[in-house]
C-alpha cells in the first residue's frame, strides 16, 4: 500500500511518516515548509527521515532519503498547486492519503485569515479533487478539537452541535468536514475526519503551550498563563495519536460508512496547573508565573469522549502526562544542548 502524507514536515506528519515506514508501507511525503514556526525544525525532522534539506528545499523536486531508499520519497509542495499536485497523483498512483497539512493556530487566525482560506480550504479542495480523479480509496484529514467553540457539554462527543465556531481555523475545520460528506456523498470513496485534541510530545511546535512553557523555564523567564490558570485540555501524547491515525488510515474501508468523523484524544480532561506541575518536576525548575487573561478565539476546557474510536479501531491512548511531558523535555534538553 502507497501512502500520501501532507504535512510532513510537521509535528504530526513527521511522526505519522516514521510510523508508517517502521511497519513497511510505502510512503510519499509533501510539506511546503512555511515559515509559521522554525523551518529548521521541519528540515531537522525531514533529516531524521533521511532527507537532507538541500534536497528539500527546491519545490517541486521529488528527492528520495539515505534512510529508507525508495520507500520513502519527498516533495516540496503547495496543496493549493493546482499544475502540481494532480501530476504527483497521477505520477505516484497512491491509495491512500492522510493530510496533515494545513495553517494552524487559532490566534494566528485571527491577524492572518487569508493564509487560512489559500491552505485549509483552496488547498484542501484541489486535495479533494485529485483523490476524486485518481480512485483514492481513503482520505483521512486531520480536523480539530476547536469545531466545538463554546460547547459546554463534557466530554466533546461527535454528535454535539458544530455549528458556532468562535475562530477562523474552527471555521475552516467544519468547512473540511462538510466538504468531505460532499465528495463522499457524490464521487464514493471514503473520508475519515479525525478531530484532534491537544497533541504534544517530542518534535513539538514551538507555538505550543508545553514548548513555550519549557524554553520559558529553561531560560529563566515567566511563563504566560492565560485565563488566571483556570484552563483545562485534553493533552494527548503524539505516540497515542499517531497510532490512531495508522488503525484508521490502513484498516480495510468496506462495509463501513463512507463518510465518518471521530474524535482522537486522551479521553481526559488535564488542569493546565497540574500540566504546569508536571513540567516543573521534570526539569527540576519552579515556574515564574504570569497570569492573563483568557484569549481571543480560545476556550477554557476541552475533553474528547473517542468511545466510538474505541469501538471500531481498538483505539487505546495509554500515556500519562507525567511520562509524556518527561519524554518531550529530554528531546527539547538534547535538541537545544547547543
Amino acid at each position: 500500500m502507497k501512502i500520501l502524507v501532507t504535512g510532513a514536515a510537521g509535528f504530526i506528519g513527521y511522526h505519522l511518516c516514521e510510523k508508517l515506514l517502521h511497519q513497511g508501507f510505502e510512503v510519499v511525503g509533501l510539506d511546503n515548509i512555511n515559515d509559521y514556526y522554525d523551518v529548521n525544525l521541519k528540515y531537522d525532522r525531514l533529516k531524521q527521515l533521511g532527507i537532507e534539506r538541500s534536497d528539500a528545499q527546491t519545490f517541486r523536486k521529488k528527492c528520495y532519503g539515505s534512510i529508507y531508499g525508495d520507500k520513502f520519497s519527498f516533495v516540496r509542495m503547495n496543496l493549493e498547486d493546482r499544475d502540481a499536485l494532480p501530476k504527483l497523483f497521477k505520477e505516484e498512483k497512491v491509495d491512500r492519503v492522510c493530510n496533515l497539512a494545513a495553517q494552524a493556530g487559532v490566534r494566528y487566525s485571527i491577524e492572518n485569515p487569508e493564509t487560512y482560506i489559500d491552505s485549509n480550504i483552496v488547498g484542501y479542495l484541489n486535495l479533494l479533487e485529485c483523490c476524486r480523479h485518481n480512485k483514492v480509496e481513503h482520505l483521512v484529514y486531520a480536523s480539530s478539537s476547536s469545531v466545538y467553540g463554546l460547547n459546554e457539554k463534557i466530554p466533546f462527543s461527535t454528535s454535539d452541535s458544530v455549528d458556532h465556531p468562535i475562530s477562523l481555523y474552527a471555521a475552516s475545520k467544519k468547512s473540511n468536514e462538510l466538504m468531505a460528506h460532499t465528495y463522499s456523498h457524490l464521487f464514493g470513496f471514503a473520508t475519515t475526519g479525525l478531530r484532534f485534541f491537544t497533541v504534544y510530545g517530542p518534535w513539538g511546535r514551538p507555538d505550543m503551550a508545553l514548548f513555550l512553557f519549557t524554553d520559558a523555564i529553561a531560560k529563566g523567564n515567566p511563563i504566560q498563563v492565560f485565563n488566571h490558570g483556570k484552563m483545562e485540555r485534553d493533552f494527548t501524547y503524539v505516540d497515542d495519536i499517531v497510532e490512531g491515525i495508522v488503525r484508521v488510515l490502513t484498516k480495510t474501508v468496506r462495509n463501513r460508512d463512507l463518510y465518518e468523523i471521530y474524535n482522537i484524544g486522551n479521553n481526559n480532561a488535564v488542569k493546565l496547573t497540574d500540566f504546569i506541575e508536571a513540567i516543573e518536576s521534570s526539569m527540576g525548575q519552579k515556574a515564574t508565573k504570569e497570569l492573563m487573561p483568557m484569549q481571543p478565539g480560545d476556550v477554557e476546557r476541552t475533553w474528547a469522549d473517542v468511545n466510538d474510536l474505541i469501538r471500531d479501531y481498538d483505539y487505546q491512548p495509554n500515556t500519562s502526562v507525567v511520562e509524556g511531558v518527561q519524554k518531550f523535555i529530554e528531546w527539547y534538553k538534547n535538541y537545544y544542548k547547543k
